[in-house]
């Protein structure tokens, strides 16, 4: 049976192609969903682009049938349709006294339930849980917007897996010159999935050692342990990402982890350790209105709203220049990239719209983006340019998003086994053992 899907305007507001994602079925736009995207259209964020993109994506369907019964979508593909509601409903001003946007939207969703009966199973999709509270409680069926959701969090990507019993002669061989050896005897003799720029912790009863897949070369090589701007990993994993940071032949990164791993700050060391090789370091965070209220509730000028979001980026700088005296080289270069503005850290609303021609790009905290924000930023990168995207997936400000429908786990998801990218998830966090004893038992 083909199926009726009511569209709720946060939906569209976090995928604006979302009218092609139905196959067969049929999309119905209420028109107060046309007006709210019509409040999003003036800014310069990507949900005002998205608003803008929506908007003549539904203008260039024209014609009256837009408004009665519907414009197909394409071959294999349902009908799109603007549904004007007529006010509240009776059934529904009498549960909401209210008069607004969300219960016009319920009150469309419940008549057109109504008028297409058991013909057509009616779904409102929303990414607001309340709204399909709401919903549910009128006895329509109300669903998430699940086409970019990763399919299971257990089986998304790692970066990294552990070897155990290896045999000796193989762990030897990554010990002596030239340290590497080809991923067909290795994968042969270990069992592993070899996925491009994968990590391996390959242990048995007398030694360790750590490497990585290099596909370019079809090689499996030695990695070693490195310090950069004068922070020192202190775990495999953290080696693994200073790794894959400072080699320019993979120009999109990600790391996750919870909070403390050093994602930030491995993230921000590298970039200063590899200045030289790029124009300029931007560093980079989505700006997560408090309890979602617009910036403009919080007191101050434009730069005291903003510095609470960007103080923990300072902080990360902070701690490289620490490593150092203030009479060393290093900290007086990082004073002087900051100066000239060869060392940049800003709202990432701030930076969209700018070239990205050989710049280290940091975005911290991505698991904010939507998948479509993470696409936006990525398909902007230019020639020499390298993009590091860090975040947490189970630590979300976001009202709707959550680790499976977020732009970071969405990315991992879609980017593995690609020759261009590397991840790595670190797990032990390093800030100090009392930070990672309450991240474990709080």
């Amino acid at each position: 049976m083909r199926k009726t899907f009511i569209l709720d305007t946060n939906v569209i507001l976090h995928d604006p192609s979302c009218l092609h994602q139905f196959q067969e079925n049929d999309v119905v736009i209420p028109l107060p969903v046309i007006e709210e995207i019509d409040h999003f259209k003036r800014g310069s964020q990507v949900i005002n682009l998205n608003a803008r993109e929506f908007a003549r994506t539904l203008d260039s369907l024209t014609g009256k049938r837009l408004f009665n019964g519907g414009v197909s979508l394409g071959a294999g593909k349902g009908a799109v349709q603007v549904a004007i509601a007529r006010g509240l409903s009776p059934e529904i001003h009498e549960v909401f006294r209210e008069d607004n946007a969300d219960h016009r939207i319920l009150s469309a969703a419940h008549d057109l339930q109504k008028d297409r009966g058991s013909r057509r199973r009616v779904i409102l999709v929303s990414k607001d849980v309340n709204m399909r509270m709401k919903a549910k409680a009128l006895g329509i069926h109300a669903e998430d917007y699940t086409s970019d959701r990763v399919h299971s969090l257990d089986a998304l990507y790692s970066g990294k897996e552990v070897l155990e019993n290896v045999e000796d002669a193989l762990m030897l061989a990554l010990y002596q010159a030239p340290y590497e050896i080809p991923a067909t005897a290795f994968s042969a003799r270990c069992g592993a999935e070899m996925v491009p720029n994968k990590y391996f912790v390959l242990r048995n009863s007398r030694r360790s050692v750590l490497a990585c897949y290099d596909a370019a070369a079809e090689m499996v090589r030695r990695v070693e342990k490195t310090q950069v701007s004068g922070i020192r990993p202190r775990n495999a994993e953290q080696i693994f990402a200073i790794d894959v940071l400072c080699r320019p032949s993979i120009p999109l990164v990600t790391l996750t982890g919870k909070a403390g791993t050093g994602k930030t700050l491995l993230a921000l060391a590298s970039a200063v350790a590899a200045r030289r090789e790029y124009r300029q370091i931007y560093i980079a965070r989505p700006l997560v209105p408090l309890s979602n209220k617009d910036m403009g509730y919080l007191p101050g000028d434009v730069e005291s709203k903003l510095a609470p979001y960007m103080q923990p980026l300072w902080d990360n700088l902070r701690i490289i220049q620490g490593q150092v005296s203030d009479e060393e080289r290093q900290s007086q270069q990082i004073d002087q990239m900051i100066k000239n503005d060869k060392l940049v850290i800003e709202p990432l609303s701030y930076i969209r719209g700018r070239s990205l021609q050989k710049i280290f790009f940091i975005v911290d905290e991505a698991q904010n983006l939507t998948p479509h924000e993470v696409k936006t930023i990525i398909t902007r990168a230019g020639d020499g340019v390298k993009i590091v995207l860090t975040g947490d997936i189970c630590q979300i400000d976001h009202p709707y998003l959550d680790a499976q429908s977020n732009g970071l786990s969405y990315l991992i998801e879609h980017f593995k086994g690609q020759r261009l990218y590397g991840h790595v998830h670190l797990e032990k966090g390093e800030r100090s053992e009392l930070a990672e004893l309450a991240s474990n038992l709080l």
